[in-house]
């Protein structure tokens, strides 16, 4: 097609779109970074399995797995079973835990590999819980089996504790029963309402300045049984309050996917030298992994201008794929394992394939483009052409 590809318009039309980005450079192996960084990353469905894609839940292992170890292979992290991988989305415990422990067992073979997995209450489903002993008892038992696993933790936020929360109060009762049964120290997690709606009014409170006081008290209350916080919000101003406010030896780490450049980098300012910046943890880090991984080690090597450079067309991208409704930025994610080789088909755990627009998922190839993120255009192209003929736009 020599680089040329004919793509639906928000008018109706089609146009004839030419590639124009070039492939981000990727860093020399084992480059060092002085952010911890770490990857959401996504489950590789199995299309071919005898299951119905709505309700069951088809891993393919060797193709999930072997994503981790791209990310490994780049220096990022893997925050696992989270809600980039569908986590109560599609993902159900029992998968969940065989995910981390697959994952586990896999980071073995990089040496220094961070996994963190995440624990959460998912297997009591909200209408089921009717006290906070039963919402405690939850998180007992997958801290527990995680744990059993040699595992790391992310502290979930639980739909199960909105539900039978009467107030702060109760948030900071059940996160104190928790941290003071962990292992090492967790990181929490604060994921706003437009991630998922049933968490709305999180640590007990619609307010976020308020909410954010409960939180910063919890912490303050077991600052040796938490490693950072990861918020969801979506509003870096937010962000950084929050993180210049942490104790020492807390960090905050970015879900901000809108911002995530500025906030990696930041401001130098704040009391401890952990208020001056935020570490990440991102969904997007999984479609942009080399362009983040190339950036990350710029900044590293104190070229700040590298990393702007190298990440600030990333940021448009990222924008269009957590764009409302934000909880199916999931979608976006897989078409760009896709669409990049990662993976043989475009199937996803739930059906959620389909739960972008074609306009959408046009206006992706164009954005990723833009941004150097098609890692083999020739192949993208390709893919792309495929999946839009089977949308009803052929190519000549």
């Amino acid at each position: 097609m020599n680089g040329r590809i004919l793509l639906p318009t928000p008018s109706g039309g089609l146009e004839t779109y030419a590639l124009r980005g070039g492939p981000a450079p990727r860093p020399a192996g084992g480059a060092a970074f002085n952010r911890i960084a770490y990857s959401a990353a996504h489950v590789v469905a199995d299309p071919l399995a005898a299951a119905d894609p709505w309700l069951d839940c088809a891993i393919d292992w060797d193709a999930t797995i072997g994503y981790r170890r791209h990310l490994w292979s780049l220096g990022l992290g893997v925050a696992e079973a989270m809600d980039t991988a569908q986590r109560g989305m599609g993902l159900d415990w029992t998968t969940s835990l065989e995910l981390i422990r697959r994952s586990l067992d896999a980071a073995r073979d990089f040496p220094g590999a961070r996994v963190a997995s995440g624990c959460g209450t998912d297997h009591l489903a909200p209408e089921a819980a009717r006290t906070l002993d039963d919402v405690i008892a939850a998180y007992e038992a997958q801290v527990a089996a995680i744990e059993a696993l040699g595992g790391r933790l992310i502290l979930m936020a639980s739909r199960a504790l909105v539900r039978v929360a009467r107030g702060p109060e109760d948030y900071a009762r059940v996160y104190g029963r928790i941290l003071e049964q962990v292992r090492e120290p967790v990181i929490l997690h604060w994921l706003g309402d437009m991630f998922d709606p049933q968490l709305r009014g999180y640590w007990g409170d619609e307010d976020i300045p308020r909410a954010m006081d409960t939180a910063l008290d919890i912490i303050a209350a077991h600052a040796d049984k938490v490693d950072g916080i990861k918020i969801s919000l979506l509003d870096k101003d937010r962000e950084i309050e929050m993180r210049r406010r942490l104790p020492a030896g807390v960090r905050m780490y970015t879900g901000d996917d809108f911002n995530y450049a500025e906030l990696i980098a930041g401001d130098g300012a704040g009391d401890l030298p952990t208020h001056g910046h935020s570490d990440a943890l991102l969904g997007i880090f999984d479609a942009i992994a080399p362009a983040a991984s190339a950036a990350l080690a710029a900044l590293a090597a104190g070229d700040t201008a590298r990393f702007h450079e190298i990440l600030a067309p990333t940021v448009p991208l990222s924008r269009h794929i957590f764009a409302a409704p934000t909880r199916f930025y999931k979608t976006g994610v897989v078409f760009m394992a896709w669409l990049n080789g990662h993976q043989g088909h475009f199937s996803m755990v739930g059906g959620q394939e389909s739960a972008r627009s074609v306009l959408h998922m046009a206006e992706l190839f164009r954005l990723a483009d833009r941004a150097g993120v098609l890692e083999r255009p020739e192949l993208a192209i390709e893919r792309m052409a495929q999946w839009l003929t089977v949308h009803g736009i052929h190519q000549p």
